[in-house]
């Protein structure tokens, strides 16, 4: 079955949930301050403690995840970087358990997605308000994404940024990993759009999303919607240090059209380039490869998102839940 069940996994009549903690240790600076924290804002909102599951560099959370559906968790906090992320995400989709995330690395796609930033009182409150929302996610072979993947240049870029850069300045130091990348040469490709005949292009860096915010909140596909059925397809093709420039400000103006990028929609979509690339899901990177071949799985994942919950931008409401999610947390630290 594509989609998840129709039942809700969290309402306001089942006050109790029952959930789990899927996280990456590496990525919390003090796992036993956390783990207290999130355990007494759980409690605070009357929930019973999470089970927890910390992740390995053999499994970076699928298996976590299936290991609390089969314990008969409602919810699953995904706590880590897009790795973890990305993790769970496989492991949910088509079930009637819901994904909250709690982002503690520093690119973290979803999160940006959802106006969570780092924000573990955000992520927390999110996810007790019992805001739901049934997402399509994307397939590339036995993985799921639920933001985008790709090939090319943004992986490139996401190859080029040091862990190191990344703790000491944020998001920022994507635009370091990018500015390596900006005169390489273009790789020849073929974009086949629902078997139709292929498109060939002499691109930079071919997009699958099925959301369309990147880091720093910018809108790259202002028409992506999260739950519609279909994939946005961003080829892009700048050739010079003007070409980028163009780019980049059409996506801060939020103008309707970007120089030097075509948008198509599929719900399959086949690229092949000349030679490997690097490719990604959700901002974390998989194997190099000249292939990339993507399927939508409609409705397939419950997610926490913020209130209300139907609105067309995940990040709707982000800001004063964060606000909420601060005071539930002094009323954990009080008790």
């Amino acid at each position: 079955m594509d989609g998840a069940d129709d039942k809700l996994p969290v309402t306001a009549e089942n006050r109790t949930p029952r959930s789990a903690v899927v996280v990456n240790p590496v990525k919390v600076a003090d796992l036993d301050e956390f783990r207290r924290i999130v355990d007494g804002a759980l409690d605070a909102a009357g929930w019973p403690a999470p089970t927890w599951y910390e992740t390995t560099v053999e499994d970076p959370g699928r298996g976590q995840a299936e290991e609390a559906v089969k314990a008969g968790a409602e919810v699953v906090f995904a706590c880590g970087g897009d790795g973890t992320v990305m993790a769970c995400v496989t492991a949910l989709a088509g079930t009637d358990v819901a994904l909250a995330v709690l982002p503690q690395g520093t690119g973290n796609l979803l999160a940006a997605n959802l106006g969570l930033s780092g924000d573990l009182a955000a992520g927390l409150e999110v996810a007790v308000e019992r805001g739901m929302r049934r997402l399509d996610v994307g397939v590339v072979d036995d993985q799921c994404f639920a933001v985008m993947a790709g090939m090319g240049f943004d992986a490139q870029m996401l190859d080029s940024t040091s862990e190191t850069t990344k703790k000491r300045i944020g998001w920022p130091a994507y635009l370091v990993g990018a500015a390596r990348h900006l005169r390489d040469r273009p790789m020849r490709v073929s974009v086949r759009i629902d078997g139709r005949p292929p498109l060939r292009r002499r691109a930079r860096s071919v997009l699958v999303a099925n959301v369309g915010r990147l880091q720093g909140g910018v809108r790259l596909l202002t028409d992506a919607e999260p739950d519609d059925g279909w994939l946005d397809v961003a080829v892009l093709t700048p050739r010079t240090l003007g070409h980028w420039v163009a780019m980049g400000w059409a996506l801060v103006r939020r103008t309707g059209s970007v120089p030097r990028m075509e948008v198509f929609r599929a719900r399959t979509v086949e690229i092949a380039s000349n030679r490997a690339q690097p490719r990604q899901l959700d901002g974390d990177l998989i194997e190099p490869g000249r292939s990339l071949t993507a399927t939508i799985r409609p409705e397939s994942l419950w997610l926490c998102v913020p209130r209300p919950a139907d609105h067309p931008d995940l990040a709707e409401d982000a800001q004063a839940a964060a606000e909420r999610g601060e005071r539930l947390i002094d009323e954990a630290r009080r008790e």
